[in-house]
């Protein structure tokens, strides 16, 4: 045996040889594995879910949204005009009063006695005119008959005619008091609404208290004050033009935008525009039946100048900004969406009102447009689906 199968024969060595062998393998068979490249598989693309409305006519109200404050359209404190004691208040405070309604009484004892003594003073007047009649008339009888001189008859005709102009005195004095006597009993000169009152019954009142008694508000009609940009007054004007002022519907709304409160008319158009604001201040008229309304709030203001029929309207969610401008996803039959440019002419209650670019029946993604490209095949979730995988949500798939 030579030298060599002496050294492979020894279990050693046999055991090294194939350790080395394995090794030799592993390394081949690493390299097949590493250089192995499957077949591509295609896939067919999956459905986009999407939410989607249908276009559909309608009439549509355009006009302007902005926001203003009531104002009454009367308001007046009611102040006596004849100093004295109060002596009983006829309101209370909040209390619907109607024009004439009486509200307090001033104790009228002393301008009652001041008519009194006038109309003494005009009786004894008058009688001291009828005592002269009498005379004058004695005397141009006897001026015939050489018993009475002419200047007799001269100076008693001055007299009557002193005693006349003495009563018209005392009878304008006697009316100035019966006057001042009458506004003893004060009174409302509008309806409105009896504010809080400044003075209680007994106090002594005068014309020059600041204060007065009450406010008397007039809430039915009321006013609505708010301005629009100068930018609206061309087609506002065109629709006053066309159809008259009081044509011009003026809603006015919660703050929160989620109850109609009222619905009037414009009345009035200021007759300049606000340099530093751009604006133009309007007024406009509200019923205020329910009382809703009160003077000092604000509210939002919706005024609609032309209603368009059979109008096209989109949810503001579908909308989205292009390099060209405003555009939607526009699902067509086969389910594919096309990017298509659209105008619109206003915006209300989160729909716009399309002029250009859609026609009824179309149908329109309103969420889910992230990651959407021409010709992506999308499908359409029930109504009331949440959780669209491409809206931003981290839910994948459309939830109920």
């Amino acid at each position: 045996m030579d030298l060599l199968s002496r050294t492979l024969c020894q279990p050693a060595l046999r055991r090294t040889a194939w350790l080395v062998l394995l090794m030799a393998l592993s390394v081949s068979g690493l390299r097949l594995l590493t250089t192995y490249r499957p077949l591509p598989v295609i896939k067919t693309a999956a459905r986009v879910p999407v939410a989607a409305v249908r276009v559909e006519p309608s009439d549509v109200p355009v006009g302007v949204a902005t926001e203003g404050h009531i104002q009454a359209l009367q308001s007046v404190t009611v102040r006596t005009q004849v100093p004295g004691q109060i002596q009983t208040l006829s309101f209370h405070e909040g209390q619907m009063v109607t024009a004439g309604q009486q509200i307090a009484q001033i104790d009228p004892r002393p301008l009652q006695a001041a008519v009194d003594q006038d109309q003494a003073t005009l009786d004894r007047d008058a009688a001291n005119l009828a005592n002269a009649l009498l005379d004058l008339a004695r005397y141009v009888s006897l001026v015939g008959k050489g018993l009475v001189s002419a200047q007799q008859v001269a100076t008693q005709r001055a007299q009557v005619t002193q005693l006349r102009a003495t009563i018209r005195a005392d009878q304008a004095v006697l009316d100035k008091d019966r006057i001042q006597l009458s506004y003893t009993m004060i009174v409302s000169p509008i309806t409105g609404i009896a504010g809080l009152r400044f003075v209680d019954a007994g106090n002594i009142v005068s014309p020059s208290d600041s204060n007065g008694m009450v406010v008397v508000t007039q809430v039915e009609p009321i006013a609505l004050l708010f301005a629009v940009p100068q930018a609206e007054l061309p087609r506002l004007q065109s629709a006053i033009a066309r159809h008259g002022l009081t044509s011009i519907r003026v809603e006015a709304w919660t703050a929160q935008n989620d109850r109609r409160l009222d619905v009037g008319a414009l009345a009035v158009v200021n007759n300049q525009v606000d340099a530093a604001s751009g604006t133009v201040m309007l007024k406009a008229l509200l019923p205020n039946a329910g009382h809703l309304l009160w003077p000092g709030q604000f509210v939002n203001v919706r005024m609609i100048t032309q209603i368009v029929h059979g109008g096209l309207t989109v949810p503001l969610a579908a909308i989205q900004q292009g390099n060209e401008g405003a555009f939607v996803w526009r699902v067509g039959p086969d389910g594919k969406v096309q990017m298509q440019e659209i105008a619109t002419m206003s915006s209300q209650d989160g729909q716009a009102l399309v002029t250009t670019g859609l026609s009824a029946g179309d149908v329109v993604v309103t969420d889910g447009q992230y990651g959407l490209v021409p010709g992506r095949k999308v499908q359409v979730a029930p109504a009331g689906a949440r959780g669209l995988r491409n809206s931003g949500t981290d839910t994948l798939g459309i939830s109920p």
